[in-house]
């Protein structure tokens, strides 16, 4: 086949497959570089296989409290060498489906490494052997990113994992410590805390959930702290000291060190960008803090280079990725509707127990904006679904406007919020204001009209607490 292409994407993660895709249905000759997983990260070792860890342990837990909804239980045990291979399966059914999708659009999937070498040219080195040298009018490096390294703090892959250990753990660890309090962090911490391991989360900043509405964190820790994790906050892991049996941590906080014990070390301190072996050096690609810089459309300062997903920056959630990747793709085709990516719009989540799910301004980031804020809160415990679920832990706040009444930011912690959040992300999208949502019709019972009665109470008008 001809080695020259319109559209040539390396990595295949959830922004770089969608940049494939649609880029051949707009008729453009594609191909995708992509060096171990179709689906990337995301779908083999990230956001899909974690939910399904977190499911297995979601029914469990329901077995365990059964008694109240009238179900007896008795002899209950997990095998967790079953949970690990569904979670794998799950993965490996959605890389087929992405595999097929590809192969549907008639991409050409490429298995290697690309490099680019200037002059719109990429140079392959094939995963089985050899090498080949593609040129494109349009190249779209969307290569993800790897887990963050400290210092001192360097995974084994036996005591101190990353989240790929984490994901397939040969024997169920009975105690753990989780560097980093972000949603990666947090979400390992649920699983294996509903599992029966003693959990202990080491966050550098104030609060856990550091990105997240300072009384959604505070609710969280308390929730968390109820189901027997300690929370260690404003404290850094100084040193691991590895035995046959376990790891001791050093911990700092306060001026003072104290020690923690652990089977083993799950570390969540963020991600780094994949830019290395690129060939940026060959290009005018400009690097900021080990990001890409792109400007609103994905581009960068070599022409007919675009960079998107994780490889720009924060925030790092592969619907951000694939967004950008349409965006990218679009601008490219010269599509008359296309307009750069709202982060403000992008919605959060984290799927630990209760799930936490936000879009927009926190209070406090609102206010220092100059905003001055009506804020809304309804309780779960409010809402009649909830009680019929017995699952009432947690609350919906808005934030709005005072002045216009634009929404600026939605936060939630509660039963199946990350379902809920796009609503209010759509309320964003469209601009609307509290009086259109006041006025919407919210279906009874469910989750959702909690989220009706938190913009009530906004305005003073909250109806059921």
């Amino acid at each position: 086949m001809s080695d020259a292409f319109d559209v040539l994407v390396i990595g295949a993660g959830p922004g770089g497959y969608v940049a494939a895709i649609r880029a051949a249905q707009l008729g453009f000759r594609t191909a995708v570089v992509e060096r171990e997983h179709l689906g990337g990260i995301c779908l083999n070792w990230g956001c899909i296989p974690t939910k399904a860890l977190l499911r297995s342990a979601e029914v469990f837990h329901l077995a365990h409290e059964g008694a109240p909804y009238g179900v007896k239980a008795s002899g209950l045990a997990f095998d967790l060498e079953a949970m690990v291979k569904r979670s794998r399966a799950v993965s490996a059914k959605l890389q087929a489906g992405v595999r097929h999708l590809l192969r549907k659009n008639k991409v050409e999937i490429i298995e290697g490494s690309g490099t680019l070498v200037g002059g719109g040219k990429v140079r392959v080195s094939l995963k089985d052997k050899g090498a080949r040298e593609i040129s494109a009018k349009h190249i779209i490096l969307a290569t993800g990113a790897r887990p963050r390294v400290l210092p001192g703090l360097e995974p084994d892959g036996k005591q101190v994992w990353t989240y790929r250990e984490a994901m397939t753990p040969q024997a169920m660890p009975k105690s753990l410590l989780v560097v980093g309090s972000g949603a990666i962090g947090v979400e390992f911490a649920s699983f294996y805390r509903t599992l029966g391991a003693e959990v202990t989360i080491v966050e550098v900043q104030d609060r856990i959930l550091p990105v997240e509405d300072e009384e959604i964190s505070t609710m969280a820790r308390q929730s968390f702290e109820r189901q027997g994790i300690r929370i260690v906050t404003s404290a850094t892991v100084k040193a691991l000291a590895k035995d046959s049996v376990g790891v001791t941590a050093t911990i700092t906080a306060g001026g003072k060190d104290s020690a923690v014990r652990a089977e083993r070390v799950i570390l969540a301190v963020g991600i780094t960008a994949n830019t290395e072996q690129l060939g940026l050096e060959n290009t005018r690609v400009k690097l900021d803090r080990g990001r890409i810089v792109a400007g609103p459309y994905c581009e960068t300062d070599e022409p007919g280079v675009y960079a998107i997903g994780d490889l720009t920056g924060a925030p790092w959630l592969a619907h951000k990725a694939s967004h950008e990747a349409v965006i990218c793709v679009e601008k490219i085709a010269g599509l008359a509707h296309v307009r750069p990516l709202d982060v403000r719009v992008i919605p959060g989540c984290t799927y630990c127990h209760p799930q936490i799910a936000s879009v927009g301004l926190s209070e406090r980031k609102a206010k220092e904006l100059g905003h001055a804020v009506k804020v809304g809160r309804f309780p779960f415990v409010g809402n009649g679904k909830a009680i019929a679920l017995g699952d009432e832990e947690g609350m919906i706040k808005t934030v709005f406007d005072a002045k216009t009444g634009e929404l600026l930011g939605a936060h939630m912690m509660g039963p199946d919020v990350t379902e809920l959040i796009h609503g209010y992300g759509i309320a964003m999208s469209l601009e609307t204001t509290e009086a259109e949502l006041m006025h919407a019709v919210f279906p009874h019972p469910t989750l959702s009209e909690a989220m009706h009665e938190s913009v009530l109470n906004a305005y003073g008008h909250a109806l059921h607490i």
